[in-house]
């Protein structure tokens, strides 16, 4: 399996923290070396580990905004 990398851009916000220390976060991530994309998903205390998440892009992100409105 290929290596996965990826770069956190920006931490928007973290959504809550579970009482092990990982955090559900929505950040701007580069994958790969990819545009950055907007994604949520659970991280370790010391990002080296991540759960399954969502990517998604400005639009998704907006689209998702307004059906919250």
């Amino acid at each position: 399996m290929a290596e996965l990398k990826f770069e956190i851009v920006e931490t928007i916000a973290v959504l809550s923290e579970s009482p092990k220390g990982w955090t559900k976060e929505l950040n701007l991530i580069s994958w790969n070396g990819r545009d950055p994309k907007y994604d949520i998903r659970d991280w370790s205390p010391d990002k080296e580990k991540m759960g399954k998440g969502v990517t998604l892009t400005e639009e998704e992100l907006a689209s998702l905004k307004k059906a919250f409105e």
